[in-house]
């Protein structure tokens, strides 16, 4: 039986197949990324992450049962522990502290983006949530799961800790939770709706383009902040 997942997949693969053709991905798939660039990515995804465990929030607090509450709450700890971990550890590798990161400016990119994911979570139910997060955990194990084919980075101290985060088993089941959530809040909806959501799920994975490239070029804001 085709699911809603099967319908976003096809949408949006041509969009996710791009991210393994730009240069930031490319870096990280020879080793080649410069560690600037890296550093870059690294401290706008911790504070990325930190907005998008309010998501995870929001989906617990507008969860229709029991069970749904206690899954947007598992996967909430695994963004504030496990994801975020690796980035402390990193970190750390690169004499940042936690503070640092933590005090990082959001670039604009970063800060449009999980400013639409807030604003469709907050302004619908909890089949928006869902849809607004579902492109960042699906695409990061697409893009994993890519490179581990490749044996990506393998020489690399750091960037094959990424492919390996992005392609384990663990970070598989995050995934699978959000898709088997976005089939569960689609089921029986109107073909209207589900264009909507499918409409964020597209929006969100032209963000995710657009942050590794705000990451490649080092950007914060266009016009710098005095």
């Amino acid at each position: 039986m085709t699911q809603f997942t099967d319908r976003l997949y096809q949408r949006v693969e041509p969009i996710w197949a791009s991210y393994m053709e730009h240069p930031f991905i490319k870096g990280l798939a020879d080793g080649s990324l410069d560690e600037e660039k890296f550093k870059h990515w690294l401290k706008q995804d911790y504070i990325y992450l930190i907005e998008y465990a309010r998501l995870f929030a929001i989906g617990a607090a507008k969860a229709t049962d029991l069970t749904m509450m206690s899954t947007y709450a598992q996967l909430m700890d695994g963004t504030l522990n496990t994801e975020m971990n690796l980035h402390r550890n990193y970190a750390k590798s690169f004499g940042i502290s936690e503070s640092e990161l933590e005090a990082t400016e959001p670039a604009e990119t970063t800060t449009a983006y999980t400013s639409y994911m807030l604003n469709m979570a907050q302004i619908g139910g909890v089949e928006n949530v869902i849809a607004a997060i579902l492109t960042c955990t699906w695409s990061y194990n697409y893009i994993g799961l890519k490179l581990d084919e490749q044996d990506a980075a393998k020489d690399h101290p750091l960037y094959r800790e990424w492919v390996d985060m992005y392609a384990s088993e663990e970070f598989t089941q995050f995934k699978e939770d959000c898709v088997q959530l976005m089939n569960q809040v689609t089921e029986g909806r109107t073909e209207a709706e589900l264009q909507a959501l499918e409409d964020i799920v597209v929006r969100t994975s032209y963000y995710e383009y657009k942050f590794w490239d705000m990451a490649e070029h080092l950007q914060k804001w266009d016009v710098p902040v005095k």
